[in-house]
């Protein structure tokens, strides 16, 4: 894990959960370490971060152990500053800059957030956000997409990272062996 991957989770793991409901929640989506799949009634309520619908410049990895290298959540090419969109309803839990990159995340029901780097120009830490709200713009800060420029949305529940494409619909197929 980068320097900047550790300080992300170290701020994530202490931003407020915004009173929102707890993680427990029946409805929520899979907690798996995988971190792979959400029910199909929550794909239904999330929308993508970036209009029109972008390329994925590169898809989740969930690594192996949470200690692991893996990819962390999503690569979106993007432009610089074109409207990141909350992806569902939530509240703008922390805004401010990690390993020298704007980092905005929200926090939605059912214990999960949303990370977005890098943006900046976000509504102030508690504002609620509606789905298709916006909650930033795309920084001209270089990325790992360098030479291109993306939004990195990551999506969390808890410690656990989940693959954001699975709730938009678009999250890689992955066939099991029966035991």
């Amino acid at each position: 894990m980068s320097i900047g991957s550790a300080l992300l989770v170290a701020v994530l793991s202490i931003a407020p959960a915004a009173d929102l409901p707890p993680a427990d929640s029946p409805a929520g989506a899979s907690t798996a370490l995988t971190g792979r799949g959400a029910t199909s009634q929550q794909s239904g309520r999330w929308a993508w971060p970036l209009q029109p619908q972008p390329e994925v410049v590169r898809r989740f990895d969930a690594p192996d152990q949470p200690w692991l290298p893996g990819h962390r959540g999503v690569d979106l090419a993007a432009a610089v500053g074109q409207s990141v969109l909350a992806p569902t309803d939530g509240r703008v839990s922390w805004s401010g800059v990690v390993a020298g990159r704007a980092v905005v995340v929200v926090t939605h029901e059912n214990g999960l957030r949303s990370t977005f780097e890098p943006v900046a120009g976000s509504p102030a830490v508690g504002t609620a956000v509606a789905r298709g709200d916006r909650v930033g713009q795309i920084t001209a800060t270089a990325g790992h997409c360098a030479p291109r420029t993306c939004l990195h949305w990551g999506v969390l529940r808890g410690d656990t990272y989940l693959d954001p494409l699975s709730f938009v619909g678009r999250a890689s197929v992955i066939l099991l062996p029966l035991s």
